[in-house]
């Protein structure tokens, strides 16, 4: 019974409490806005700004360099083709991997140094 009570008392009560608000939803808009902005900056740019790096790392990668594959192999590139390059693994062991498989250029050739990461 006590427990009716305090229901209908909460109930009547959160109307009255809700009048300043006006009903719309603009109030939660806001932080909404915000939060996203906050994720975007956080976690989505950040990322993007990675797959171009990485892009452009794929994309410069040229006879010669040395690198390592997203299964861990180490290799010296003997070969570029459009979307896949051979790796000498060891002597008379070649593998043809595709390009997005590159996860880091270890050494560039002599004369020329790895950009910045």
């Amino acid at each position: 019974m006590i427990y009716e009570q305090l229901f209908t008392l909460s109930q009547a009560a959160t109307p009255a409490a809700q009048g300043g608000q006006g009903g719309s939803g603009f109030g939660m808009l806001v932080p909404m806005v915000c939060i996203f902005a906050i994720l975007y900056f956080m976690m989505i740019r950040p990322q993007n700004q990675k797959q171009k790096q990485q892009a452009a790392l794929v994309a410069s990668v040229k006879t010669g360099d040395k690198v390592i594959v997203a299964g861990g192999i180490h290799g010296l590139i003997s070969n570029v083709k459009d979307t896949t390059v051979i790796v000498k693994v060891a002597d008379n062991v070649k593998l043809e991997i595709e390009k997005s498989a590159i996860i880091t250029v270890t050494k560039r050739s002599e004369n020329e140094a790895a950009p910045a990461v």
